[in-house]
């Protein structure tokens, strides 16, 4: 969807607000050149004053591209996201501690749970002018049961500790989630397949000089 814009993208300054390896990785394997400026956001949201989940992530993300928005001096693409999962009403960001982790690991045992990431982006088009762009994706993922000693042994590895829901399904935690439904790559920290659709759509509409 993007490949024909590519080539014209690369020569412009694409920023990705996140420390997040996942999220740089899952962007250069489609061959993007960006450069990373982590958002200084302090993500401290009222997460009960949201109606939905995903709305939470979805604000997240536009004020990490807001705050990185108004410190750097120039860009033509600011891409922002946030991600969390939810379970029986709960929402589960990375865990604070290995105890945190293993309780969260054992509420998403033998469960359905939802993978929500937020994600904006800001482009600049041909007047000048700043557009911003965001939407959510959602995804589902069942766990096996897991027992104790399968999830103990898994925190052990330090894998879960900087992970929304305290696991990475493109890692050790592969074996032992059962099913998805939907963006493999959501639920790893990225919903890549929507990234590219909007932002072709938004090429096309002419929100943004390339």
């Amino acid at each position: 969807m993007i490949g024909p814009y590519l080539e014209r993208l690369n020569r412009l300054r694409i920023i990705l607000a996140s420390a997040s390896a996942r999220r740089k990785e899952i962007l250069e394997q489609i061959g993007l050149k960006f450069d990373v400026v982590p958002s200084a956001f302090e993500e401290n949201l009222d997460k009960s004053s949201f109606k939905e989940p995903q709305d939470y992530a979805l604000r997240n993300s536009e004020l990490k591209a807001k705050q990185v928005a108004e410190s750097v001096d120039a860009f033509d693409l600011i891409i922002a996201c946030d991600t969390i999962v939810t379970c029986r009403g709960s929402i589960y960001e990375k865990p604070k501690d290995p105890s945190v982790a293993i309780q969260m690991l054992k509420d998403l045992s033998g469960s359905t749970s939802e993978v929500h990431s937020g994600l904006t982006f800001v482009t600049v088009d041909s007047n000048g002018s700043r557009n911003f762009t965001s939407f959510t994706e959602s995804t589902t993922v069942e766990f096996c049961e897991l027992s104790e000693e399968v999830i103990t042994t898994y925190v052990r590895t330090g894998e879960p500790l900087d992970k929304a829901g305290a696991y990475g399904i493109q890692g050790h935690a592969a074996c032992l989630v059962k099913s998805i439904n939907g963006d493999f790559y959501n639920v790893v920290g990225f919903p890549l397949n929507h990234f590219c659709r909007q932002l072709s759509d938004v090429i096309q509409q002419g929100k943004m000089k390339l």
